[in-house]
């Protein structure tokens, strides 16, 4: 008898999410939302954090390959963190990403071998070191587009290469900077107290 493998439905259902974290920025939070996913045995694909548009808040994107209810639990887990103002979740066909990537190569072999503008001109590379020793390529793009440039260029002895975390823009998004001024807007006169304003999360912060 044959025994078929049948995939779950949250099988079928996987694929990359970003997650996008707005919190302030504390010492030890990093920490603490790497846990979640840890705990979970969830690999996270790619992390960034960088300043947001509104000083002193800090932007987390989270790239990781699950179902959406998986997703949307761990949206769930991280917002009761103190420091976290609020979470969002996307698929790629609503965000706007690039990844940044680094090529070492020796420059003789390079020189000699391949036509540098011409390999620069068809990946969208460009050069940001060039030494006697070695040369080094930089590419932004999507993941396939900088792997790409890896298959291209290992025959000609690849010494190093490294890729930066993924940065992305929500498409449809006024940003997080409008919420608080719509929710400040709808509460005038009104102090507005750390994170109160997180039980109104559905009405308030809908992006």
């Amino acid at each position: 008898m044959t025994n078929f493998k049948t995939m779950s439905n949250q099988d079928i259902e996987k694929q990359e999410y970003n997650i996008t974290v707005y919190t302030e920025n504390q010492i030890g939070l990093l920490s603490r939302i790497a846990i979640i996913f840890t705990r979970r045995k969830i690999n996270i694909d790619s992390l960034n954090t960088s300043p947001s548009e509104i000083e002193s808040i800090h932007r987390f994107n989270i790239v990781i390959t699950e179902s959406e209810e998986v997703v949307r639990k761990l949206t769930r887990q991280i917002e009761k963190q103190v420091e976290v103002l609020k979470v969002y979740y996307h698929t790629n066909e609503d965000v706007i990403w690039q990844e940044l990537a680094l090529y070492k190569v020796s420059t003789d072999v390079i020189a000699e071998k391949v036509s540098v503008e011409r390999l620069l001109r068809e990946n969208g590379a460009r050069a940001v070191v060039i030494r006697k020793d070695y040369t080094v390529f930089e590419t932004t793009g999507h993941r396939e587009e900088t792997d790409n440039l890896i298959n291209i260029l290992q025959p000609y002895g690849l010494i190093e290469f490294v890729r930066s975390a993924r940065v992305a823009i929500i498409k449809n998004s006024e940003g997080f900077n409008a919420k608080l001024r719509e929710f400040e807007r709808l509460d005038p006169g009104e102090e507005v107290i750390e994170n109160e304003y997180l039980n109104k999360g559905s009405k308030v912060f809908t992006m």
